[in-house]
């Protein structure tokens, strides 16, 4: 079970990173010409780049805090940040039409559950 969690936690860690990357990086205006980037058109580029810094924060708070075992309950605490993020994220593309997207946000919502679920109770860091 603590194997599984860490390749969730590293799965999500990894979305987390590469979408923080882009968003924080990449112009707005090539992100709203990218297919699922669409929602960047309707919103201010301070939003797309906090954005962008907060998943940064997230992919960290997946991780550092267990691998250093520095408050190592702030990982659960960050997926469960991450599963309200993908609350937004699923509202955001289902009103664009984007299904796929959705389906997938769902799957990064279930993995980051799965986390929470784990880390707090079953495989929690501390005993």
């Amino acid at each position: 079970m603590n194997l599984t969690l860490w390749i969730a936690t590293a799965l999500l860690a990894a979305v987390a990173l590469a979408g923080g990357v882009s968003k924080a990086f990449v112009p707005k205006e090539r992100l709203a010409g990218q297919h699922g980037g669409e929602w960047t058109r309707d919103v201010g580029v301070d939003f797309v780049r906090t954005l962008g810094v907060v998943e940064l924060l997230a992919a960290v708070g997946l991780i550092l805090p267990a691998v250093l075992d520095i408050a190592p309950v702030m990982v659960p605490v960050t997926a469960v940040c991450w599963v309200l993020l993908m609350v937004g994220a699923m509202i955001t593309h289902g009103r664009l039409g984007q299904f796929g997207f959705v389906m997938l946000n769902l799957v990064y919502f279930a993995l980051a559950v799965f986390v929470a679920w784990g880390r707090f109770g079953p495989e929690a860091f501390t005993g």
